[in-house]
């Protein structure tokens, strides 16, 4: 199977997928949700495989979906549409990636994720899928798009870190370190940079000699606890969400500011804590 913006290969019994665009921080485009649940399932369809590893080329895990394309590009695209939007338009196409993101929840083996660098945005969603997390003590993670523009399909924050924490983190949009990720018990572990992979081995040697039976049922059991939850209604509501964030008088703003100043600026300012325009406020003024 041929992927265009991951690379795939195995080691005996483990599985390493790597999201494979370095060159714009492993941003998400169209096709990369589609090459993530093709390769969990490849890895699903190889009886040699145990647990796989999933982690991101160059200098980050992922810096969410690419807002070049998305947000800085002039006209419609497959987020954004024309006023009046039809919401259930934007859901088909969001909730395509969100279940793609979530075949790594759904794998019948386990995913560790290596987070050696920034999980920002979309590869939060991404990142919060892994069974087991483990990150550099100095790269960040989080949802800057909380502030404006996103709202978090997976919604793996509030099933990870309880309602209070998760309300902290989505109502700033906050980054935050590996070290202060794990204080807070939303992954596994934080090590420095040098002793990740060593750390990440060790764990995946522990996993890689049980049974794939023993670990599909381990895996099935817990998930299934989230799964009673109502965690597929909270995606639901996080994913129809999303598109209404991209459309509101705020989002217009900031996809207008994106095409005028390019979204590295428009990001920067949606970031800065200054309170956030809406395109109403710039129409008037």
């Amino acid at each position: 199977m041929k992927f265009e913006t991951l690379l795939y290969e195995v080691d005996g019994r483990v599985a390493r997928i790597t999201l494979n665009r370095p060159e714009v921080f492993n941003a998400i485009n169209e096709r990369m949700p589609e090459d993530i649940a093709n390769a969990i399932s490849l890895a699903n369809n190889d009886d040699n495989v145990h647990v796989i590893i999933l982690t991101g080329a160059g200098k980050g895990f992922c810096g969410g979906y690419d807002l070049k394309a998305f947000a800085e590009k002039p006209g419609e695209n497959p987020g954004i549409q024309d006023m009046p939007w039809d919401p259930m338009i934007d859901f088909s196409f969001m909730n395509r990636a969100t279940q793609h993101f979530m075949s790594i929840w759904r794998s019948h083996k386990p995913v560790i994720g290596r987070i050696h660098g920034d999980a920002v945005a979309g590869g939060s969603d991404i990142a919060l899928c892994c069974d087991i997390i483990m990150m550099n003590e100095t790269a960040r993670i989080g949802y800057p798009p909380a502030r404006v523009w996103g709202c978090p399909t997976t919604a793996m924050w509030v099933y990870r870190l309880g309602a209070e924490k998760a309300k902290r983190m989505l109502f700033t949009g906050d980054l935050v370190t590996g070290k202060e990720a794990e204080e807070m018990g939303l992954i596994y572990k934080s090590v420095p940079m040098d002793n990740l992979d060593d750390a990440i081995d060790q764990l995946v040697d522990r996993i890689k000699g049980v049974p794939k039976n023993q670990l599909m049922m381990m895996k099935m059991m817990v998930n299934q606890a989230y799964e009673n939850m109502g965690l597929s209604s909270t995606q639901t509501l996080a994913t129809l969400f999303d598109g209404i964030t991209r459309h509101s008088p705020e989002g217009v703003w900031f996809k207008q500011r994106a095409e005028e100043v390019g979204f590295k600026q428009a990001v920067k300012e949606r970031d800065s804590g200054d309170p956030i325009p809406s395109s109403k406020t710039k129409s008037s003024e």
